[in-house]
């Protein structure tokens, strides 16, 4: 049974997470429930959503009563021609960590972790600096370029799949299989067609993956896919065929997706902010704060989905066993009680670290990646051009709970 709605002073909170206006300022609805409803139950998602900073956080450190293994029941809950249907998603996106609990999780991410490290992401500076450097020589002579498709969107992917060892001549192929991917996880499930057209996308990535895998294992190279093939623990452990497959996978997803929407974001705050953003464009020493801010302020990932595992109570609700939670990082990050004046971007600020990556055990594993990334791009970005103005209208954004970020961001462009 759904638990009663409750009532404001101002009327009932009534969320539409797909409204283009919702969609594009999410924040002011957010508010409201942080002051007025902070686990807010959803009767459109069936689930709650949780939205203050504090209890965002303590749901990432909750490994008791919050489970983090939400894909395994609903795979199972599907009839089986249902879950046939989408049998490539079913047997690869299992294996990711970031759906898995303790001791699963802690297996799989001390294996990957072993290859997979700050070191080994902070190594990738220079590869980042010739990949942005590179796009932004192939703009040379527009002035109106989209930020997304040309620079935000094809930098991340380049940027891993060059960890990874993927040849740059197969980003039109790697771009478009991500993408599809993406309608399972980041969209809401709209229409059959959209999991059929990832179910083919899942299949056609894992088939790619292992022509390079069986490649690795006959002649390893110098990157990150030779290291994960070859990879043992001092037990002698190491990732089984599926396992492989779906961890690269998810690095090549998770590593570019989420980058994509972290420099778009980070841009538009920059344009809404001109103050701030001549600011960095003079000094770029402010990247590494700016770029905490602006993750901050806008960050790529709107929300993290963990299971009830134990019914408890919390702001006088009760959160039974089984029902969903959708905890809004992007909301937390703009909780009054933990930032003042947070709807302001502000690149000197200081306090407690933003919520963006996740916490805890749980936390994003390429976060030095993405910092590094948008600490190249973003300033490069400014000092390519000395003016970057919105070209049209107000951009239009992702129709998704999963991912915050933008279909486009044209801008017309002034060289330096």
């Amino acid at each position: 049974m759904s638990p009663p709605a409750r009532q404001a002073a101002s009327g009932p909170i009534d969320w539409r997470p797909e409204d283009p206006a919702t969609l594009a300022d999410p924040y002011a609805v957010f508010a409201r429930m942080r002051d007025e409803d902070p686990c807010h139950w959803s009767p459109r998602l069936r689930s709650w959503v949780l939205t203050r900073y504090d209890d965002v956080r303590a749901v990432c450190l909750d490994r008791e009563r919050l489970s983090s293994d939400r894909l395994r029941p609903y795979f199972a809950s599907l009839p089986a021609a249902e879950s046939g249907r989408i049998g490539h998603i079913v047997r690869y996106l299992a294996q990711w960590m970031v759906f898995k609990d303790p001791p699963d999780h802690t297996r799989l991410r001390r294996l990957v972790s072993r290859v997979f490290h700050a070191r080994s992401m902070q190594a990738m500076r220079p590869r980042v600096e010739d990949i942005a450097r590179w796009l932004l020589d192939r703009l040379a002579g527009r002035d109106r370029i989209d930020v997304v498709a040309d620079f935000a969107g094809p930098l991340p992917c380049l940027v891993i799949m060059a960890l990874l060892g993927v040849p740059r001549a197969d980003l039109a192929e790697v771009k478009r299989m991500s993408d599809e991917m993406a309608l399972f996880i980041g969209s809401s499930r709209t229409s059959p067609e959209k999991y059929d057209t990832a179910e083919a996308a899942t299949r056609e990535m894992a088939a790619f993956f292992a022509r390079l895998i069986d490649a690795r294992r006959a002649r390893p190279e110098a990157d990150l896919l030779s290291e994960l093939v070859h990879l043992r623990d001092d037990d002698g452990d190491r990732l089984a065929d599926d396992e492989l497959i779906g961890t690269c996978i998810m690095l090549l997803f998770a590593g570019h997706e989420t980058t994509t929407n972290h420099i778009a974001n980070g841009v538009h705050a920059l344009l809404r902010f001109p103050g701030e953003a001549q600011r960095l464009r003079a000094d770029p020493g402010l990247a590494a704060a700016a770029v905490e801010e602006l993750l901050r302020y806008d960050g790529p990932s709107g929300a993290q989905v963990r299971v009830v595992a134990r019914t408890h109570e919390l702001h006088g609700r009760r959160l039974e066993e089984g029902q969903r939670v959708f905890i809004m990082l992007n909301a937390a990050n703009r909780d009054p009680r933990a930032y003042p004046e947070p709807d302001r971007l502000d690149l000197d600020r200081d306090g407690l670290p933003h919520l963006a990556f996740g916490f805890g055990i749980h936390i994003c594993l390429g976060f030095p990646l993405a910092r590094t990334e948008g600490q190249v791009a973003i300033p490069a970005l400014l000092a390519r051009y000395r003016s970057i103005e919105l070209d049209g209208g107000p951009p239009e954004w992702i129709d998704s709970l999963v991912f915050r970020g933008m279909k486009a961001l044209p801008v017309r462009v002034q060289p330096a």
